[in-house]
């Protein structure tokens, strides 16, 4: 297929320019009046831009497609195709405004994919780093049903949602996780330089120690001795981790684990919950059958377990059971949520009630987060206060025991 750079002007006046893949000129000029562009001058274009040449990239420290950037995205495309602009002008100005060089290289990718005559989604499946594939398959039901900006407008609201739950989830573990990598480093830095110097001063009176004392000092020792092993082990059982998780059986394992993780495994089954529900309830808005809705929130599902307990429920449907018992055989709902779906398949509003269903486990997500703190509280307490009292007991207790045989 050749590639042909042509210059036209749009229904509206505009005159617009770029390229486009066709079998020959008269080809290239049918496509184009197909979109509304009337061609001025078209024109084979060279060898090397034949063969698809591109340009270098903006380097090994280029900036990436961050979430934020399709979200914007989303939302400014709806704004554009509610005010009636063309999908081409739009992704046009798009890519004038996006600060962000390497997404505006996609949008320029999909400007020219459909400038060849491809469909939007067909475009976005090509950049599967960017367009998740819950966004493709719900840019194709737009193009399918004629509301493609609505599409955008609820994705947009559900990538915020999205964005809105990760930081609050972050903002709850921070100060946890300060404290404990505290707690480590001093810790390291006591057994490493305290407690070899007071191991020094005991040596030299020549007195019986206490078994704490004994107990820290051997620790350091080995710590001393044989840190770097210790390191060297714990990087290895780190990667060796990641690579298990990484395959099929051990991500299904831990997925299924780190719900019954305390404290953070019920935010995560929760939260899980709730991008199900929604993403379900968005799905069967814009008009997918239940089947295939399934199979997409399956897709779009971080957690590997939740991700087999639905395409369960998709099997389940596909052999003719309702989706009250699917759910029942899936065993990650509680009985009101049950409940509630019964009472949807009843009235064929389930769309609704999933959104519903949804807003429950965000409130309870968002009720979770503000007291995790609160309930993490009393354990790090209690943590650095074993860690004082087993130092004071190791490194003072010898002292209090010399000042006594002193006074006497």
């Amino acid at each position: 297929m050749l590639r042909f750079a042509y210059t036209g002007r749009t229904q509206s006046g505009d005159k617009t320019q770029g390229f486009l893949e066709a079998d020959n000129a008269a080809a290239c000029a049918s496509s184009l009046l197909k979109n509304g562009i009337s061609p001025i001058a078209i024109h084979e274009t060279d060898q090397a831009e034949r063969r698809g040449a591109k340009p270098k990239g903006p380097g090994l420290f280029a900036p990436t497609v961050q979430p934020i950037d399709v979200q914007l995205f989303s939302r400014q495309l709806y704004t554009l195709m509610r005010a009636g602009v063309p999908i081409l002008r739009s992704l046009t100005g798009l890519i004038e405004s996006t600060t962000n060089v390497v997404f505006a290289q996609v949008i320029t990718s999909l400007k020219e994919s459909l400038e060849a005559g491809r469909d939007l989604s067909t475009a976005m499946r090509q950049h599967p780093k960017v367009f998740s594939p819950f966004y493709v398959a719900m840019v194709r039901v737009g193009e399918a049903t004629g509301r493609l900006d609505e599409i955008f407008l609820r994705m947009f609201e559900h990538l915020e949602f999205e964005r809105e739950t990760r930081a609050r989830i972050k903002e709850a573990l921070r100060y946890p996780s300060f404290v404990l990598i505290a707690m480590v480093v001093a810790v390291a830095v006591i057994n490493v330089f305290v407690i070899p110097a007071f191991a020094k001063v005991y040596a030299g009176l020549g007195a019986e120690l206490p078994l704490m004392t004994r107990i820290l000092i051997e620790s350091s020792r080995i710590t001393i001795e044989y840190g770097w092993l210790m390191l060297a082990g714990l990087v290895l059982a780190i990667a060796g981790f990641r690579l298990w998780r990484a395959s099929p059986e051990g991500r299904l394992i831990w997925d299924r684990y780190k719900l019954k993780i305390p404290l953070t495994g019920s935010i995560i089954l929760r939260s899980t919950l709730a991008r199900f529900a929604r993403t379900l309830a968005l799905s069967l808005k814009s008009g997918i059958p239940a089947a295939q809705a399934l199979s997409v929130v399956a897709e779009v599902t971080d957690n590997a377990w939740i991700a087999s307990r639905v395409e369960q429920m998709r099997n389940g449907i596909e052999r003719g059971e309702s989706v009250l018992r699917t759910a029942q055989n899936a065993a990650v709902f509680n009985p009101v949520v049950l409940q509630m779906i019964a009472v949807g398949e009843e009235t064929g509003s389930i769309d609704d009630l999933m959104q519903e269903v949804a807003g429950m486990y965000e409130r309870e997500v968002d009720y979770e987060i503000k007291t995790l703190a609160a309930r993490v509280e009393p354990i790090i307490i209690v943590a650095m206060g074993g860690v004082v009292l087993v130092l004071a007991l190791g490194v003072f207790l010898p002292m209090w025991d010399l000042a006594s045989v002193a006074i006497k």
